[in-house]
């Protein structure tokens, strides 16, 4: 997603980034200087998408489809909505 020009109603928030470093000694009897090193990266982004409702479930479907290789991600949904004073009113 990072290389992808984003649609003009989706907002990307950068969010803390932690690298971690491990070394590990190849062989524990002779070569106790020949080591590896391994790095673990997380880098974390918040997407706020702005969509109608008839449109949720393709942007779903898109988000879903995305195969990223050592990737997790996790999908919130929020919504608003705004109820009419005067309908309201009615049905009561």
């Amino acid at each position: 997603m990072e290389n992808q020009a984003l649609p003009p109603y989706t907002r990307k928030i950068g969010l803390p980034e932690s690298r971690v470093l491990y070394t590990v000694l190849r062989s524990p009897h002779i070569d106790k200087k020949s080591r590896e090193q391994f790095e673990m990266e997380i880098k974390k982004k918040f997407l706020v998408i702005k969509t109608e409702r008839h449109e949720l479930r393709k942007k779903f479907f898109r988000l879903k489809r995305q195969r990223i290789f050592g990737a997790q991600y996790e999908i919130l949904f929020s919504c608003k909505t705004r109820s009419d004073k005067g309908k309201l009113q009615r049905l009561l």
